[in-house]
């Protein structure tokens, strides 16, 4: 697995050095029993504890003891809580629960209770099985941390996830009225989503939904990417893909024309709708449908034609209404996004360039001189932050991964006029 050269991995005892595993796998140093089937060699705590033992299989007993590092209530001897878990989020897809390392009880983590789906009857939903997937295989410090999987009761599962309470980047830049940030607290921000991308890349995963709301904080102000609902491996070029990802506002131009094949080039263009969203602080290209969409985006960056992006016009779902535009070019995107700096815009504009085959990669992000500019970034435990995101993340985790939120049309403050600066 590669680590990325700009970040210092974590060190957290809670976030493991290595990507989570299935309890089986660390039964490799279990005795076998006469009839070779491999017995947890534990010390028992109780007589009942003992007896519950003997009546289960070894993936149970591994079970039960990955659920008891686990806690969501504490009480005393009289029955009275000393901790009693606080529901931080309630779905009809999923409960999320305050909990804690039962060995350190000052470790907190999320506790995401996913509930039985009736129309799985044969297994678990796919969004779940990625996300547990992708995030057992990803550890990275600004990529949410999978601590553990466990099942409950009625079988319903439960992801032991680390507690982010400073909820989303969405709730920071709606929040105009009490939230001020510059443009070094854009760059930090940014650095911490470029990296997790190009660590998911690096690793040939795809996100397929980078937006604000999937950008969780962490107590110390450190950003990370969650919600791998969406998310795919992509080591296979030639296998064909699901256009219907990404949340139609961060969707690229090479999805809403149907393309099945398709690179990391699609995480990128989403990246750079979340950069134009930090500095503006309003949706920068924000379509009611698909083909609306498809309108601003030929207004806000130039029309998809052969001549600035060969091939196009084979796509099978491509459009166009209207007018041809022109691609815009620098002076029109230091109108909007000047608040960055020249190099800040030469990123920018480079995340946004039509032709995915020309589009910057993650590396290239990384890569940028943009980075070396003043300001330099913002000290992670100086960036801005705001009270109440712990019941923002819990809505953010309650929600089903991988469903792309399209009818968000309404919660947008403003509109841009793109036909303001010619």
């Amino acid at each position: 697995m590669a680590v990325s050269p700009v970040v210092m991995h974590p060190t957290d005892a809670l976030q493991n050095p290595r990507p989570v595993s299935s309890p089986l796998k660390n039964a490799t140093s279990a005795q076998a029993s006469s009839n070779g089937t491999p017995v947890v060699a534990s010390t028992v705590p109780n007589a009942a504890t003992g007896a519950q033992a003997t009546s289960l299989d070894l993936a149970e007993q591994l079970n039960e003891e990955e659920k008891r590092k686990y806690v969501k209530e504490l009480r005393c001897a009289n029955s009275r809580p000393l901790f009693e878990g606080k529901k931080l989020g309630e779905g009809t897809y999923a409960n999320v629960y305050l909990g804690f390392l039962k060995s350190d009880p000052t470790k907190l983590v999320a506790i995401k209770k996913i509930k039985i789906q009736k129309e799985y009857t044969e297994g678990m939903a796919p969004d779940a099985v990625r996300e547990i997937k992708h995030l057992q295989e990803l550890s990275h410090p600004n990529i949410i941390t999978l601590h553990s999987v466990f099942s409950s009761k009625n079988q319903n599962l439960n992801l032991v996830l680390e507690f982010l309470p400073l909820g989303d980047l969405e709730m920071l830049i709606r929040d105009t009225d009490r939230v001020r940030y510059g443009a070094a607290d854009i760059k930090a921000w940014m650095g911490m989503l470029t990296r997790a991308v190009w660590f998911c890349h690096e690793n040939f995963v795809l996100h397929r939904d980078i937006k604000p709301n999937n950008l969780l904080i962490a107590a110390d102000g450190e950003v990370k990417l969650a919600d791998f609902g969406l998310a795919r491996s992509f080591s296979d070029p030639y296998k064909p893909m699901t256009a219907n990802v990404i949340t139609r506002w961060y969707r690229p131009p090479e999805l809403l024309f149907g393309a099945k094949h398709y690179s990391g080039a699609v995480d990128i263009w989403s990246v750079g709708l979340v950069f134009a969203e930090l500095i503006i602080r309003t949706p920068y290209i924000a379509g009611d449908t698909e083909l609306r969409q498809i309108g601003l985006i030929c207004t806000a960056i130039g029309t998809p034609t052969e001549e600035n992006w060969p091939g196009v016009t084979s796509l099978p779902a491509y459009t166009t209404e209207g007018e041809i535009h022109p691609v815009r070019g620098r002076d029109y995107y230091m109108s909007f996004f000047g608040t960055v700096g020249t190099e800040g815009v030469d990123l920018l504009m480079k995340t946004l360039i039509l032709d995915p085959k020309k589009r910057i990669t993650a590396l290239g992000m990384l890569q940028h001189e943009w980075w070396n500019q003043d300001p330099k970034p913002t000290r992670k435990q100086d960036l801005p932050k705001k009270s109440g995101g712990q019941d923002k993340v819990g809505a953010d985790l309650k929600r089903r991964p991988g469903v792309v939120e399209d009818d968000k049309t309404s919660k947008v403050a403003r509109k841009l006029d793109f036909g303001a600066m010619k």
